[in-house]
């Protein structure tokens, strides 16, 4: 584990705490999504300017690649090894939160989808109206489903995954990126 020195930013999780990068992640999409909210009221006023093209930019770029491997690194990690942890026992509440997360990862795809044809078109200078409510409805799923996954899903995961099962998470979160997580 990582040492922080005093006075200096705490380091990030690594993929040696699978867990506790997958919660930072969902700090940094709650943080894109507030972004995301700034350039919805920044628009009208300022249109498709450099500010509106960074940030749109920045927002896309996120979520096309970590937000995704964010979602991978439970679809394809961690739900198997939570429902592998609990094979042999009464499982249902935990197929229902799984098959309700990844309910959520569909929805959530496809709520980005049209923001991100926005996103594209304001990253490039073009103008374009980024809808409020649609940002809303965005960003108020995506912390709903965060919320269900801090206070549900991780928690148990750290109850019932093995030592062993989360270094291979980790790992395979690490490929995942190419080589880094966090």
């Amino acid at each position: 584990m990582a040492v922080s020195f005093p006075g200096g930013p705490a380091p990030a999780p690594g993929a040696d705490d699978p867990l506790a990068l997958l919660s930072a992640c969902h700090g940094r999409i709650s943080r894109q999504c507030a972004t995301l909210a700034r350039l919805a009221a920044h628009l009208p006023g300022r249109g498709s300017d450099a500010t509106a093209q960074t940030a749109a930019a920045s927002v896309r770029r996120y979520f096309d690649t970590a937000a995704a491997h964010h979602h991978e690194d439970e679809e394809e990690d961690l739900f198997p090894a939570l429902i592998e942890a609990m094979a042999g026992s009464d499982a249902v509440c935990l197929h229902a939160l799984v098959d309700g997360l990844m309910a959520d990862h569909r929805r959530l795809a496809g709520l980005w989808g049209p923001l991100r044809q926005t996103l594209s078109e304001i990253a490039e200078g073009r103008p374009a109206d980024l809808p409020p409510q649609q940002v809303q409805a965005f960003t108020e799923a995506y912390a709903a489903h965060i919320q269900r996954e801090e206070d549900e899903l991780l928690p148990m995961a750290a109850r019932l995954i093995s030592d062993a099962a989360l270094a291979a998470i980790g790992q395979a979160m690490k490929a995942r990126r190419g080589g880094e997580a966090g």
